[in-house]
């Protein structure tokens, strides 16, 4: 029962890992919120801080965000809160409505993926691996809207500040639940290969 669960559970928890920790390192680099801590004081730190741009639910470029330019232009790290969906979506709504609705919504979307792995066919393994990747994602965003009512974005990708140009800020899990789309995408387009069954009379069909 575990080894069809594998890929599942190791790419699922490996996405949730990579996730977390490149979190963990935008608020230890792109603010000043663990500067003078030391050892696992950084870690509780970084699970216990919240509203770190003091600007809920946008940045609005406080003292305590540093962005940080890794190529000029084109692609920057910058510490975002998203209180939202992707773009924002609903992030205005009241937190009493907006984080009961968040939670929902994510465990819908974590059960229909199990529902959806355990019917998956030994051949599907793309599939199986967009799911994976789908869930960790999703995992990874839950954690911090459990945490902390909203979730850290924090690679800014953009064409020279132009308006118009820039891709909405996001983080590991966003680019994860993309790639298990995309490979869900592609496996649809795909044609499968038929199965060869023999009759009784030894005719393959």
């Amino acid at each position: 029962m575990m080894h069809r669960f594998r890929v599942l559970i190791l790419v699922g928890l490996a996405t949730l890992a990579a996730d977390q920790v490149t979190k963990y390192l935008a608020v230890a680099h792109l603010t000043e919120a663990l500067d003078g801590r030391t050892g696992f004081a950084r870690v509780t730190g970084f699970v216990s801080e919240q509203n770190l741009d003091n600007s809920p639910p946008a940045p609005t470029g406080d003292r305590r965000v540093r962005p940080y330019r890794f190529i000029e232009n084109y692609w920057h790290f910058r510490y975002v809160e998203n209180p939202g969906a992707a773009w924002g979506l609903f992030g205005n709504l009241p937190e009493s409505v907006r984080r009961p609705f968040f939670h929902l919504v994510s465990l819908v979307a974590l059960g229909f993926i199990g529902f959806m792995y355990v019917r998956l066919t030994p051949d599907q393994r793309r599939v199986r691996w967009a799911l994976a990747l789908v869930a960790g994602g999703a995992l990874g965003n839950f954690v911090d809207r459990l945490l902390r009512g909203y979730v850290i974005d924090f690679i800014d990708w953009h064409w020279r500040n132009q308006p118009g140009m820039r891709w909405p800020t996001f983080n590991v899990a966003d680019a994860a639940i993309c790639v298990g789309v995309g490979l869900l995408l592609l496996d649809s387009f795909l044609e499968r290969k038929p199965v060869e069954t023999v009759t009784p009379g030894g005719q393959v069909v």
